[in-house]
């Protein structure tokens, strides 16, 4: 390998969001560059830090070409993220880098890189980009600079993956099989709607799935656009939006408002919402939508408070009325619409499905994906940090509507506000899933994991060293150790629903399994086996709270 090993850095598209993000960023290259150094390698940036807009980001897919124009094409390439970025920013300039690639994120739960890397790493799968990737805190553990080193020489980067099973669905009997192919079947049978607003959301190629895929499962997209969800929301009464606050406030959920709506959570802010809420649910009765996706990031930010209390409120069964126009019949009524954030399509898939089978078993059929934000061992568990940017159900959380707050989306993301869905969610045992692209192909990651319950203020500093106004769950997975996952998990997403208890969780996952592979989906249980004869080992991995 070249003794010149280029870096690049993807960042958000947002400026504030940039220059914001750049001081962690700096310091994450300066200990990435030192390690990669000690290896007596030169580093050299491929692009320089911008004085007149304040950091040194790849902000946009042209600038990114242009960037990757000036690396030789077989030079190595560290793409370093110690922050949220945007995948299509150096999507294709690696499209066509024939060197070795490495994907680089720091610990942190701050902006945070893991989580961008994950996403990126989804796209380089789904793309067909052969990619290694590394994940270090400070840069001078030896899990990593052993990695680095190796990867340095010209080698792949080896990483523990034995807890990744396939799954037979012939070695399943029983309840699960029944029920997984009876969904599965009726879903081929009957078909179902996606409604997407707007595909494509913050570059995340990963989260497009091809329509080739979709249409033997029986799932096909209904395009929606944006501007017609603004329009439709100009065409809800004060008084309708005012009904769902109220409705809200009566169940007990509570909103931090202030007078200055730059950077306060507003009550008109929050009848925006409630009108996005109602708008949504017309739009998607009249295409018929058994689930929908907004991607909000791009275009409304700019015309509207954020869609995540309106997500939040759709994953949920209990749920505030809302009748179509014209006449009193509720739309969707008792049910929840599943919504799938940022129009990540596998997120929506996912949710469909598990909101089927869900229903069948009679469990609560609240879904949702989270971020894998960041983690830490506590009382000698991992405990990862799982957070969304507030289109968490309410049911998920301690107290539900009670246990409720919302709070005013952060300004550098958000400039127009609107409040989040923000809660702890409930100590309870969880299916975590992942359905990702590969080798043109839909594949899906399913494994357990159990919701614990932390002291207060340990929550309260997570929320402090990640995004505070967002839901929050600490989950420990069963089986699956921190950089198991890492090495495998191919999203910054992943779903989750819950179960009455450890066994219906079991079954849950078996029969969601059962239905992924019916539908012609790869699927794989991670952190669990099956033997021959079909029983289970290594589900149940009980935790105790820390």
């Amino acid at each position: 390998m070249s003794s010149q090993v280029f870096l690049v850095a993807s960042g958000d598209l947002r400026l504030s969001a940039n220059q914001k993000c750049w001081p962690a960023q700096s310091c994450m290259e300066e200990a990435l560059t030192a390690a990669v150094r000690s290896f007596g390698r030169e580093v050299h940036r491929a692009h320089p830090f911008d004085p007149e807009k304040k950091h040194g980001f790849i902000d946009s897919q042209r600038y990114g070409i242009d960037v990757f124009r000036q690396i030789p094409r077989e030079s190595p390439v560290i793409v370093a993220e110690a922050v949220w970025q945007y995948s299509h920013h150096v999507l294709a300039g690696l499209y066509h880098h024939k060197g070795p690639i490495l994907t680089v994120a720091n610990w942190s739960g701050e902006w945070p890189g893991l989580v961008g890397m994950l996403n990126l790493n989804a796209c380089l799968t789904k793309a067909g980009i052969q990619y290694d990737s590394l994940w270090s805190e400070q840069f001078r553990d030896e899990y990593f600079l052993h990695r680095l080193e190796m990867w340095l020489e010209g080698k792949r980067v080896q990483h523990d993956l034995s807890h990744v099973q396939r799954f037979d669905s012939d070695q399943i009997s029983g309840r699960p099989q029944m029920v997984g192919k009876r969904v599965a079947a009726e879903l081929i049978s009957e078909k179902a709607v996606l409604g997407i607003f707007d595909e494509g959301c913050m570059g995340m190629y990963n989260a497009i799935v091809p329509d080739e895929l979709l249409h033997p499962m029986g799932i096909f997209k209904e395009r929606l656009s944006q501007s017609a969800l603004y329009a439709a929301m100009k065409r809800v009464s004060a008084a309708e939006a005012q009904s769902i606050r109220e409705w809200l406030n009566k169940k007990g959920m509570k909103f931090r408002t202030g007078p200055n709506g730059a950077t306060d959570l507003t009550d008109d802010q929050i009848l925006d919402q409630c009108r996005m809420y109602i708008a949504a649910l017309r739009i998607a009765d009249d295409f018929g939508c058994a689930a929908i996706g907004i991607q909000y990031q791009q275009g409304l930010k700019d015309l509207t408070p954020a869609s995540d209390l309106v997500e939040g409120l759709l994953n949920n069964a209990d749920r505030p009325p809302v009748a179509e126009n014209g006449n009193g019949r509720i739309l969707y009524d008792g049910r929840a619409l599943p919504h799938f954030n940022e129009v990540d399509e596998c997120a929506g898939i996912d949710a469909l499905i598990t909101n089927r089978i869900w229903n069948e078993l009679n469990l609560d059929p609240e879904t949702t994906l989270h971020d894998l934000r960041y983690g830490e061992q506590y009382n000698g568990h991992f405990v990862w940090v799982l957070e969304i940017s507030g289109a968490a159900p309410p049911n998920h959380f301690i107290g539900g509507y009670r246990g409720a707050v919302s709070e005013r989306q952060p300004p550098m993301y958000f400039p127009l506000g609107g409040g989040t869905l923000k809660g702890i969610s409930k100590p309870g045992e969880i299916v975590w899933s992942r359905i990702f692209v590969e080798s043109n192909k839909l594949k899906a990651d399913l494994g357990r994991a159990t919701v614990v319950e932390l002291p207060r203020e340990e929550v309260e500093r997570r929320w402090a060293s990640t995004t505070p106004q967002w839901p929050i769950m600490n989950a420990v997975l069963h089986g699956v150790s921190r950089d198991q996952l890492m090495a495998r998990h191919k999203s910054n997403h992943i779903q989750v629903a819950y179960g009455r208890d450890a066994g219906s969780a079991d079954e849950a996952m078996l029969a969601k399994a059962v239905a992924f592979r019916e539908l012609g989906i790869e699927v794989y249980l991670c952190g669990c086996e099956l033997t021959a004869d079909g029983a289970r080992t290594g589900l149940h991995n009980a935790v105790t709270a820390p």
